[in-house]
């Protein structure tokens, strides 16, 4: 069974919208910059390529949204820390050319959101899909999670 890789992301004034919680649009990105954290920085420092740089396209993105995420302040002289969502990512369906990453969005302890990405392994040069490598495979594998 696989783990999940945990990315914290910032929230800034302009995610919110005019029933001042954080924009639908927003949670998509939310998901990318734990996504890219993962397939990109996190790849990298184990030693590999990048899934990036190799190609990877989104092929599906689908989201439930549970309940609004509100961007807080505080009341004080000295400077807030940045409001935070923590994501919980994990991999499902690796197959020979695509995966699956599933998502959890928390504010604070409480569950906001589940989402679902489906990535596509692809040739940039070529214009068509690519086979998963051996690397990929492995590094994936860590974070796979049954169906």
């Amino acid at each position: 069974m696989g783990v999940r890789f945990v990315h914290h992301c910032a929230l800034r004034w302009s995610d919110m919208d005019a029933y001042g919680h954080v924009n639908n649009t927003r949670f998509l990105t939310l998901y990318e910059e734990a996504r890219v954290a993962f397939i990109y920085v996190l790849a990298k420092e184990r030693g590999g390529p990048s899934l990036v740089d190799d190609g990877t396209v989104i092929a599906r993105h689908e989201i439930d949204y549970l309940r609004p995420v509100v961007y807080r302040t505080h009341a004080s002289e000295a400077p807030p820390p940045p409001p935070h969502v923590r994501v919980e990512l994990w991999i499902e369906n690796v197959r020979g050319a695509q995966f699956t990453v599933v998502y959890e969005l928390f504010d604070g302890d409480r569950l906001a959101s589940r989402a679902r990405t489906v990535c596509v392994l692809f040739d940039l040069a070529g214009q068509r899909p690519r086979r998963m490598t051996e690397w990929e495979r492995d590094f994936l594998s860590r974070y796979e999670v049954a169906a």
